[in-house]
């Protein structure tokens, strides 16, 4: 009897439609794995913009968050992902549609993902510029939620005060 790996297990015939390496993201396993090889041809063959950003992102350079380029998320290949942050990052060119923009963007946020964009122009030409933006992306994606739990996660009364400017005098709790 031959010994199958999961990602053979995934591909078998008879699995269910929805399976594939534990975050199907209700794709086939066949369509999945075509994702993933885009993706891997894309990684091999970057853009130009796409290789000087990503001198930028590797190696956790920028404010020590860790990116990956070419993920696959849902059905959509994301230039540069931060998990930690869940920050996306698409380097845009000429051609790209924004009414379909808007659509992946809104689909990628159902999976709890906040989507930049900056054009291949921007990296070219001012890459200073670029980081920058980006490294406020992930400095806001580093604050505390405003709202903490009621189990006392999060941010203290203190804090919430100066956060929200409110005053929790005479609030019950």
């Amino acid at each position: 009897m031959t010994q199958l790996t999961l990602n053979d297990h995934a591909k078998q015939t008879q699995a269910p439609p929805l399976q594939g390496r534990g975050r199907g993201w209700g794709l086939s396993a066949e369509r999945l794995a075509e994702l993933h090889r885009y993706a891997a041809d894309m990684r091999r063959n970057p853009t130009e913009p796409e290789k000087r950003l990503w001198r930028h992102l590797s190696n956790s350079q920028l404010r020590g968050f860790k990116f990956r380029r070419q993920q696959v998320i849902g059905s959509f290949i994301a230039d540069f992902v931060c998990p930690s942050a869940k920050l996306i990052v698409e380097v845009d060119g000429d051609t790209h549609d924004e009414a379909k923009d808007r659509l992946r963007d809104d689909m990628l946020a159902g999976h709890g993902f906040r989507v930049i964009r900056v054009t291949n122009a921007d990296v070219m030409q001012n890459m200073d510029g670029v980081l920058i933006f980006l490294s406020e992306a992930l400095r806001q994606a580093e604050r505390p939620h405003p709202n903490p739990s009621p189990e006392g996660e999060g941010l203290d009364a203190v804090e919430a005060q100066k956060l929200l400017g409110i005053s929790l005098e005479g609030s019950v709790g």
